[in-house]
């Protein structure tokens, strides 16, 4: 269980232009018969067509005009099509989206705050000694586990980890919890001895999300720039954590970023107020 934050841890179609008709050549005048009138047809008078019924323009994208001097029968022309909506204008789920979103709660009443793994290349301080623990099934030991930057040590207390990037211990990681202190470990771990997630990894009151509960944040409420706001979106997070019963606060989730990664991570460790959450089935 975490102790953390005060709580545990457009686009426009070009136009196809159709060629001049070309002008019909003289002809020497023809005898003209009158077919028999039928009690249901109209008088049929056969005219000299300047154009023929070659392959549709619309089709092909160019004419193929028949012989000026051939005559054809009349045709009839179709109604025009209605073209289909084009990509951009069609409302497609990203292919990503696992399942569906299922508002959790009153939208805007969701507070999440973030945890993070510091860095200890990241930091500086004067360098202190600590004791801890060796292995997993131990707290508050006194076991020296080296010394670290100040500055680091502040953070590992805060965020609950650190990956350590010099002296004997480099590449393990330093952790931190109210109940348990300091110890070293191979990766950093949720209650359950499995290792965290970046941006999947979240932890809530059992009251509100219960362990294993999938969700997404839908919208990040209020002061969040577009750009952190939609990472946010894109993750999908798990519950696997809890707070302490009564600490966690309702409408509360902390969600797990990853190891930071220099000076422009701390766009993303902030705390989204009147946040909306949904959960995903």
């Amino acid at each position: 269980m975490r102790m953390r934050h005060g709580v545990p841890t457009s686009r426009r179609h070009g136009m196809l232009r159709r060629p001049a008709s070309k002008p019909p050549a003289p002809r020497p005048p023809t005898l003209r018969l009158a077919a028999p009138r039928a009690p249901a047809l109209g008088l049929l008078v056969l005219v000299p067509l300047a154009v023929g019924c070659g392959t549709s323009s619309a089709a092909s994208g160019k004419l193929d005009p028949a012989a000026p001097d051939a005559v054809q029968p009349p045709v009839a022309t179709a109604p025009p099509s209605v073209s289909a909506p084009s990509p951009e204008m069609r409302a497609v789920p990203p292919a990503s989206d696992p399942g569906t979103v299922v508002p959790l709660g009153k939208p805007g009443s969701w507070r999440v705050t973030t945890y993070y793994t510091a860095v200890e290349s990241l930091h500086g301080g004067t360098m202190t000694a600590v004791e801890g623990c060796t292995a997993l099934r131990c707290s508050n030991g006194h076991t020296p586990l080296g010394s670290y930057p100040a500055d680091f040590l502040r953070v590992i207390r805060t965020e609950g980890s650190g990956r350590i990037t010099a002296g004997p211990q480099k590449g393990r990681y330093l952790n931190w919890s109210h109940s348990t202190g300091y110890w070293l470990d191979d990766s950093t771990r949720d209650p359950a001895g499995r290792p965290l997630k970046a941006w999947e990894s979240a932890a809530a009151d059992r009251d509100v999300l219960a362990r294993g509960r999938r969700f997404v944040i839908t919208d990040c409420g209020k002061a969040v720039p577009a750009s952190v706001c939609a990472r946010f979106r894109k993750a999908r997070w798990k519950v696997t954590d809890l707070f302490r019963p009564g600490y966690g606060g309702q409408r509360h989730a902390d969600v797990y970023l990853g190891e930071e990664t220099g000076p422009g991570f701390t766009r993303f460790a902030t705390t989204l107020n009147g946040a909306s959450l949904g959960a995903l089935n």
